[in-house]
């Protein structure tokens, strides 16, 4: 019995330390963020419409009107940073920002280092195909070889280990057994493969699909192959610890969603209202 009662104390104790270390790091964010009176902002540059550098060089788009109105809010300014996709999910963000756009989906694994104060938009991911493709569905695509964005949901997707986990997400099957699952550190670099041609690089691509149809419009010989794949909820996502930051960020947005702020934004930028799951 002695062996057992010293595993539980040792246990015990662990789960003390870590409990505290959360405490003591309570209101840290929001703390640094009211003394500097500046809200720091990870977005994608290379993701339009949500975030991307316009014709005056600007940052531009729904994440960064909807993080200029957070920002606005808490009563301080807005400064954006923007680093890769993957190192933004891969944690670690050693105070270098405040809180992330991008529309990450809600998982499990990334809720062992983020927090979800709140979902801002629903997006659906689809399958991008060279425009002369003689693919008809999504079948089609099985043992054939699919570029994705790393750390993406879509990358996790295609390798057929996609867990959602947030309410209201609607539920989704695998449409294909990908042969290779190729990813790419931003969404625009692998369209610019795909866009070389049928099979030269990539046979397929899934991305959001309002990133598929903002190249298409943009003139990339490329497609949308059948309907989308998954619908996700799109979170700001924030690092563990700081809850009363997690409760200021999640009473903004549901300000905004009640005001019709979100609701005008989404449609300013995607054509329709993508702020409920319906």
């Amino acid at each position: 019995m002695m062996p057992m009662i010293k595993m539980t104390a040792v246990t015990a104790i662990a789960i003390a330390t870590c409990l505290a270390a959360i405490t003591a790091k309570a209101g840290e964010v929001l703390d640094r963020i009211v003394a500097a009176k500046t809200l720091t902002v990870a977005v994608v540059p290379d993701w339009p419409p949500n975030s991307f550098i316009n014709s005056n060089s600007k940052l531009d788009g729904y994440d960064v009107d909807v993080a200029k109105g957070v920002a606005e809010r808490l009563g301080v300014q807005v400064k954006f940073v923007t680093p890769q996709w993957d190192i933004i999910t891969s944690g670690k963000w050693q105070s270098r920002w405040d809180m992330a756009m991008g529309g990450m989906t809600p998982t499990k694994a990334r809720r062992e280092k983020f927090a979800f104060p709140s979902v801002y938009f629903y997006e659906p991911s689809a399958v991008a195909v060279n425009k002369n493709s003689k693919l008809t569905d999504q079948a089609g695509l099985d043992g054939k070889r699919v570029g994705v964005t790393s750390g993406a949901s879509t990358e996790l997707y295609a390798q057929q280990n996609l867990v959602i986990d947030a309410l209201d997400a609607p539920p989704f099957t695998y449409k294909f057994k990908a042969g290779e699952v190729k990813a790419y550190s931003s969404t625009a670099i692998g369209l610019d493969d795909l866009r070389l041609g049928d099979g030269v690089r990539l046979d397929a691509f899934i991305a959001a699909e309002a990133a598929i149809s903002e190249a298409i419009a943009s003139g990339y010989p490329i497609k949308q192959l059948g309907e989308p794949v998954f619908y996700s909820p799109a979170s700001i996502a924030i690092e563990l610890g700081d809850t009363e930051f997690g409760g200021k960020i999640t009473s903004v947005i549901a300000d905004m969603k009640k005001d019709g702020t979100l609701g005008l934004l989404s449609t300013k930028w995607f054509g329709m209202d993508k702020t409920t799951a319906n």
